[in-house]
């Protein structure tokens, strides 16, 4: 009987997956089908892509979700350099594509790819695997820490030279976020703290869109026409929404104020048709989640699941944060989509994945 209960996945969770997901392809096509119309003659083109790539995360979560979790720890030295191999196909100009000077994705097959989801997936899993061999005992010496702080360190540096430094910082805050949670002394944890943040900070002021994101932040009227505009516009279609919005279709901001709204400012149009409570029923959505997944975490069996758990929880609730912090003005313009909502074959997929992998720890727990 306890192994029976053990092999039972997590409905729950999987029904909150499900849900969201619904959830969000129909405000996608809400958000999106005036631009489609425009851009591809389809008003329906973007959520067909979506529903494709649901599909693929889809399987790939169901097979995940099955897959006994040592296969990865067992291969994760192969799951690394095949990782390392996909981050640099976009330097190749043949297979790498250029978009608004950002070399992020791989076209294969009439598709694009973002390598960089694919690494904060085995950035998770590798984390998990180092620090779960090591568990017991004392704290970590500080040396022990120099191979996975090498290994995030490379993986940041890539995506960073593919001009997209959101995600290259979000891939060190997931890193510092695992670290945290192991037994790291405080102090050795305070000494990489203090060498990722001003280099960070310093990488801040390479190139002049960042500083300007910055600027149109802390000052937004000065800069509403270029570096702030997108800030103020998702503000004012957030506002126009009032408490019960405009319904379903209805938004002005996406036909023109926000052009790419179904991409990284969807949550404004969100707020704008649906209104104050429409946005929070979305960020409630999140929140029962992210509760979720943590609840799978802590009752996980094993170190390796649990902070397998935790980590994916971790990525999927902080980079819906700081979208919709973004979109309500309360963090600088950063580039991360929404989990679920925005259109991005690439985000949706390594969403799926990681969902997958949620899972297949809680097929680990005896009960949640």
């Amino acid at each position: 009987m306890e192994r029976v209960e053990k092999e039972r996945s997590d409905m729950l969770f999987v029904m909150l997956v499900v849900a969201v997901l619904g959830v969000g392809v129909a405000l996608l096509f809400s958000s999106s089908y005036p631009f489609a119309n425009r851009a591809y003659n389809d008003p329906l083109y973007l959520v067909k892509r979506q529903l494709l790539w649901a599909g693929l995360g889809a399987a790939a979560a169901f097979v995940l979700s099955l897959t006994p979790l040592e296969v990865f720890r067992r291969s994760m030295p192969l799951v690394l350099l095949g990782t390392l191999a996909v981050a640099l196909l976009p330097f190749i100009p043949v297979l790498g594509t250029s978009v608004l000077g950002s070399r992020r994705w791989i076209t294969l097959f009439g598709l694009s790819f973002q390598p960089s989801e694919l690494v904060k997936i085995t950035l998770i899993l590798y984390l998990a695997s180092y620090f779960a061999h090591r568990e017991g005992g004392e704290a970590m010496s500080l040396n022990s820490l120099i191979p996975p702080f090498i290994v995030i360190c490379v993986f940041a540096a890539i995506i960073l030279l593919q001009n997209d430094y959101s995600t290259a910082i979000f891939v060190l805050v997931i890193g510092l976020a695992m670290l945290y949670i192991t037994r790291v002394r405080a102090m050795h944890l305070l000494v990489v703290a203090l060498f990722t943040v001003p280099l960070g900070f310093l990488l801040l002021f390479t190139r002049e869109h960042r500083v300007q994101r910055i600027l149109a932040f802390l000052d937004m009227s000065t800069y509403r026409s270029g570096s702030g505009y997108q800030i103020v516009n998702a503000k004012a279609a957030l506002v126009s929404g009032g408490l019960w919005g405009k319904g379903l279709g209805r938004s002005t901001a996406k036909l023109g104020s926000l052009p790419m709204a179904h991409s990284d400012f969807i949550y404004a149009i969100i707020g704008e048709e649906t209104g104050l409570l429409g946005a929070l029923f979305v960020l409630a959505l999140f929140a029962l989640l992210v509760w979720r997944g943590f609840q799978i975490a802590f009752r996980a069996d094993d170190h390796f699941s649990y902070l397998i758990a935790f980590g994916v929880t971790a990525s999927l609730g902080l980079q819906a944060l700081l979208n919709m912090g973004v979109a309500v003005g309360l963090v600088p313009t950063t580039g991360v989509t929404l989990p679920f909502f925005s259109a991005g074959g690439s985000s949706l997929f390594s969403t799926l994945v990681m969902c997958g992998l949620l899972v297949n720890v809680s097929r680990r727990v005896s009960h949640v």
